[in-house]
Formats: structure tokens, sequence, C-alpha cells
């Protein structure tokens, strides 16, 4: 009796086994989102057969399935009304933080001077960061009148004006054509969507019709690894990985030397996101970047450094603590569509002064998004108190 029961018991150890794997692997493919493999897509993007417009349709296909992804495959940055409503849902819980209790002191039917006091103490609680509060409400004091202070419109206008500029930088797209292969190298700290943000730009990239090669550089978590391998599965894309601890340097050695043997066209290097202690991480990425100069003249060609909205002014301190040791150049910030802490990302572009590449406002490839400052700002103060009051 006692062998037939270790035998149901092993049984039900199997079929739950089973179960997590199922569950496991539909979450992966729900968040690389649905659609051809990358490889395919790529492949169909540089050739000129029949299957070219099944695999990867351009805008203007005649069938609905394929004007659906045509939607996704649009050039980057294209704005549409539809990537407009998708923007606009996917900032409404940021809308919800400090945008919305400003909105909240301009609902009011009257407002006189004295609400300089309100929006000063709104603006200071807020995960923008004292610094980025001072300069708003330094402009809204210093460029309205006392008149204009009882005019709710006139407010508004100017904290979104001032926000915007925070945002927008004299910065040319990045033109990952300029250099074969392009390196681009992405840090961050453990748990912000450095990996999911990597394996996403691989999609993204292959299914323009780029050989894209990943380099998974943070040998010091296995997981890490594991999942990029997936991501580089998925996306179509190849990958370099060294055994367990490795140093992350050779790994990303021989993955850039690999995409110059092999002809790809971008490189794109995972780090470490957590050592021991601070200094001794940042000297890691401080050899990334030389051996990556080494292996190739000039790279890392971009050095992108990915943060999650929802740690809200802890971004800040970490944006802080890398431009100490590198030299970003973007910032990809992370899991907007989770949180009323999205304004933090006027305090780290106003910290560390350079451009936001992409944002995340969703869990799949297309919710990855490049980042338009005017639309991004147009979305966050939705609503001016005059529409709000009607």
């Amino acid at each position: 009796m006692l062998g037939i029961e270790w035998l149901y018991f092993l049984a039900a150890l199997a079929a739950i086994g089973a179960f997590l794997f199922v569950v496991r692997r539909a979450s992966e493919k729900r968040q690389l989102g649905e659609g051809p493999p990358g490889r395919q897509l790529r492949e169909a993007a540089r050739g000129g057969d029949a299957d070219r417009e099944e695999e990867a349709p351009k805008a203007g296909a005649g069938e609905a399935p394929a004007e659906k992804e045509a939607e996704r495959e649009a050039p980057e940055g294209a704005e549409g009304p539809e990537e407009s409503q998708r923007l606009r849902e996917g900032l409404a819980r940021t809308r919800g933080g400090f945008v919305a209790k400003l909105g909240r002191l301009f609902s009011k039917k009257q407002i006189g001077p004295e609400i300089l006091d309100d929006i000063e103490e709104v603006l200071f609680s807020a995960d923008i960061g004292p610094t980025t509060a001072d300069k708003l409400f330094t402009a809204v004091k210093s460029s309205l009148s006392r008149d204009e202070l009882e005019d709710p419109d006139a407010v508004w206008a100017v904290l979104k004006r001032e926000s915007g500029r925070l945002l927008s930088f004299d910065a040319p797209p990045v033109d990952t054509s300029a250099h074969k292969p392009f390196v681009l190298l992405t840090i961050g700290v453990n748990g912000v969507g450095k990996t999911t943000t990597i394996g996403k730009l691989a999609a993204k990239w292959t299914r323009a019709g780029n050989e894209v090669l990943v380099a998974a550089g943070d040998t010091f978590r296995a997981a890490a690894v594991e999942q990029l391998e997936v991501w580089a599965e998925r996306a179509g894309a190849d990958i370099v990985k060294g055994k367990p601890s490795a140093d992350p340097s050779s790994v990303i050695f021989d993955a850039i030397r690999r995409g110059a043997d092999e002809g790809h066209d971008i490189v794109i290097a995972d780090t470490a996101g957590r050592l021991h202690t601070r200094a001794e991480l940042m000297d890691e990425l401080q050899k990334v970047r030389r051996v990556a100069g080494k292996a190739q003249g000039g790279a890392p060609h971009e050095t992108w450094l990915v943060l999650d909205a929802t740690t809200g002014q802890n971004a800040i301190q970490q944006a802080q603590m890398f431009k100490e040791a590198m030299d970003i150049t973007g910032i990809v910030l992370t899991k907007l569509d989770g949180t009323a802490k999205g304004g933090v990302i006027l305090g780290i572009c106003d910290e560390l002064g350079v451009p936001v590449r992409y944002i995340g406002i969703g869990e799949t490839v297309e919710d990855l998004r490049p980042f338009d400052a005017d639309a991004f700002i147009d979305a966050l103060f939705e609503e001016a108190p005059a529409q709000r009051a009607a």
C-alpha cells in the first residue's frame, strides 16, 4: 500500500511541475506579444519574395490582420490617434499623481495668489525631487502676475510648458546604422526591467530587419542569463554567454568581436546590477566600458540607464549614483503604467541632463515606446482646468 501511495505522490508532483512550466511559457509569450518570430520577420524584411507581405506587412495592406500588424511595425516615433490613445491609457496612473493633485487645486471656482502655497506643497511632496520642484515653482512665481495667478489655465500652461522644457533635449535620434556593429551598453540595478528591456529592443530591431546579438553580461545572476536566452530565441537574435560567474567584460568583448566577424548590425550588452558594494559595481561597469572600446573603437556607442518608475525618488538617487561612474547617453524608464510616481521622469532628466530614449507602459514589445516629449506632456497634462470644470 505504501508503494502505491508513493507512486500517487510522484505523479502529483509531475503534474504540478508540468502545469508550472506551461504557465511560465505562456507568460513569456504574452510579454513578447503576438506575431511571427523575430527571425522570420527579419528575413521577410530583407527578402523580396511573395511571402514578404504576409510576415511583415506594410501600412496600407488590404486585410484587417495585415493592417493590425502594420500598426505594430510602424516607424518608431510615429504618433497616430491610436498610438496617442495607448499612451494616454498607459499614463493614467501617472496622471493620478502630482498632476491630478494640481488639477484638484485648480478645480475650485475661484483661486487667488495664495494658491502659490498650495502649488509649492504639491510640488515638493511629489516624486520629482526638490531641485526640480523648486524649478517648476519658481517658474510659476516669476512668470505670472498677481492677476494671472487667479487664472487656473494660465498657471496650468506654465507648469505644462516648464515640464516640457525639462524633458526636451537638442539630441539627435539614435542612428544604429552609423556603426557596424552598433554597440549598446545597458546599465541599471537588478529588478528595474533591464533584461526585459533588452529583449524588447532586440525584438523591435530584428523586426526592422537588423541582425541583433545580445551579450549576457550579468554573469553573476543565472536567472538573468536564462531570461535573456528566452528573449533572444523569441526575438530571433543570437546570444553570447559565459560560464556562471565568468568575467562580464570578457563576455561582452567576445560578443562585440563576434558581432564584427559575423556581420551583426547591433550588439546589446547586459551588465551586472548588483555586486557586494556600490564601489565594486561601478568599478565593474567602468571595466566593461574600457574593454568594449578595445573590442571595437568607439564602443559602446550608446550607454542607456534603465530605471523603474515605481521606485519614485529612489530612481533619481540611482541616476545620481550611475552618473558618477558612467557616461550615460540615454534613459529607459520602465513600468510607467503601474505607478502614480511617473512624474519622477522630470527629476531624472533634470538631474542627468540626458534624453529619455524609451518608456515602458505595458508588457508587450509594442509597449516599449520611443519617447516623444511633446506627446508625453500632452498625455500627462491631458485636461486643462477649464476642460476639467466643463
